[in-house]
């Protein structure tokens, strides 16, 4: 069976009932586990909610990441017993056949990304479906649920967590591992929007998000000189031409792999909206960079997230003794099928491992951190953070083929 971990943390219980039936529905199909930093009096309603549902357990204590989300995907990873396991937000909306297909695609693939959507999609979600669609319309979006090999995150040592983008350091340290990613645009997982205030207040963190790609930056920050420019000159014709393409590739996006059927008919008109909404904001994020970081969980987060080249240094050189752990392991199976994925996963680890020690990388500061490897939850967990919903408005990407 698949394990499904759900870190949260929150300040109100108005979602309460709605988020216990849907975790009785996946709880038929995968192992629950619900790392839960809410204050003690709202963890406790958790408790009596979920009892049965999940393991509902605090972060780990010793998990000290300014990144709440990622101290719970950490200490939830400790917990997982299955190989696969799905990490989701808690506004993410996996049925049966989503978590099926996700157990399936991680036989062949270390990290699984699939596509989400807002239902059901209000104005702002609207706003924000246009940021997806121009993600597909060049690439893949970035979502709030990833599929995972667990073997493999614990050998790559989890991620770092004193990121805001988690989501790209999460991906960038698979690839930097040799781990190998699929993006099916065709896997669509629901989740439900935020409420209209938690939207505006994430404008100027996701563009901070770009600092982890500084030409992405590069690409937005002359947006607003180029519009006061045609403004003065009252040239109307390249506005025009810019909104017209952002628009036609906001409906690509729509259109790849049935997207039309998940993805509403008037979410494109907003891609010149959004693009206007993101210029803006990247003069206020590169504003917040230079005096000292983005606001986050009552402190100041400067980096958005590591770079590659970094990530691939810290990787570490390859450990022999890899495939003979993952063939002890295989060798201990009692069912055929699982000897066989055990000895093809670890040879496809052999083969990652060998190809970071033949670029000559030397072990760095992140794998010997492991911070899976550390100590099992506690039920301590922190007060000194704000609560994280996780919202959509908080999905960000890699790259100028994904933007965010």
């Amino acid at each position: 069976m698949i394990d499904y971990v759900l870190p949260l943390r929150w300040e109100d219980d108005s979602g309460l009932g709605e988020l216990t039936a849907y975790l009785r529905g996946v709880s038929r199909h995968a192992r629950v586990i619900v790392v839960d930093g809410s204050p003690q009096e709202l963890f406790e309603r958790h408790a009596a909610a979920w009892r049965g549902l999940a393991a509902h357990v605090r972060p780990a204590a010793d998990l000290r990441f300014a990144n709440g989300k990622v101290n719970g995907v950490l200490t939830g990873l400790r917990l997982a017993r299955a190989e696969h396991v799905v990490i989701a937000d808690d506004d993410v909306r996996h049925d049966e056949h989503t978590l099926a297909r996700i157990d399936a695609l991680l036989d062949d693939a270390e990290l699984v990304r699939p596509q989400n959507h807002f239902d059901p999609a209000p104005w702002h979600a609207l706003w924000d479906t246009a940021r997806t669609l121009l993600n597909r319309g060049l690439g893949a979006d970035y979502p709030g649920t990833f599929g995972v090999r667990r073997s493999f995150f614990h050998h790559m040592g989890g991620y770092d967590g004193d990121v805001l983008f988690e989501n790209l350091e999460l991906v960038r340290t698979v690839r930097a591992h040799g781990g190998r990613e699929l993006w099916p645009l065709d896997l669509y997982v629901p989740r439900r929007p935020p409420d209209a205030r938690r939207f505006w207040s994430q404008r100027v963190r996701q563009a901070y998000d770009d600092l982890a790609q500084p030409w992405r930056m590069a690409l937005f920050l002359p947006v607003l000189p180029a519009l006061a420019a045609c403004a003065v000159r009252r040239r109307c014709a390249p506005v025009a031409a810019g909104a017209g393409a952002a628009v036609a590739l906001a409906e690509l996006g729509r259109r790849r792999a049935g997207g039309r059927h998940v993805f509403p008919a008037t979410a494109p008109l907003f891609a010149p909206v959004w693009v206007l909404e993101r210029a803006t904001c990247s003069w206020l994020a590169l504003g917040a960079a230079l005096c000292g970081g983005v606001p986050y969980a009552g402190r100041r987060l400067r980096r958005a997230a590591h770079s590659a080249r970094s990530l691939r240094r810290a990787a570490g050189s390859a450990r022999p003794s890899l495939f003979a752990r993952a063939l002890r392991g295989a060798v201990g199976s009692a069912r055929p099928s699982v000897f066989v994925r055990s000895l093809r996963g670890a040879a496809r680890s052999v083969r990652s491992s060998l190809r970071v020690a033949q670029s000559g990388r030397r072990s760095g500061s992140l794998e010997a951190r492991k911070p899976v490897a550390l100590c099992e939850p506690s039920q301590n967990g922190f007060v000194d953070e704000r609560p994280q919903r996780h919202s959509a408005t908080v999905a960000r990407p890699a790259g100028i083929t994904s933007p965010s």
